[in-house]
């Protein structure tokens, strides 16, 4: 069983930065997909930005200059960082992780994001 644990979430002032983590547990060694989405309230979840397993990536085009995802082997993490932050990127944000076979997908518990002065 895959098991999704983010953090690094808070409050932040607009132009201020974050960089969220997203450690996985379990066998994940052949996984294909990792994203990062995010939900605000009374809006549907979004992509924000996706890592592939051929190490593509791609965002979303309201955080595209802003965000970088990355991914740490070693360490079973997927990074968001996050700078210039606009009130508009307030949200709660989830990381998934997806296997194409059988399509399994897993997603964390959230971690939330308020960008206000």
């Amino acid at each position: 069983q895959v098991q999704l644990v983010e953090s690094g979430g808070g409050l932040v002032n607009p132009g201020g930065s974050l960089r969220l983590s997203c450690v996985a547990s379990g066998d994940i060694v052949s996984s294909d997909y990792w994203g990062w989405f995010r939900e605000a309230p009374g809006k549907e979840r979004e992509l924000v930005a996706s890592f592939f397993r051929s190490g593509a990536t791609n965002y979303a085009d309201s955080v595209k200059g802003r965000c970088t995802i990355s991914r740490d082997n070693a360490k079973n993490t997927l990074y968001l960082q996050m700078n210039n932050l606009k009130p508009e990127d307030t949200a709660t944000y989830y990381c998934k992780l997806l296997f194409y076979s059988g399509w399994r997908e897993y997603w964390g518990q959230g971690t939330q994001v308020t960008v206000s002065s």
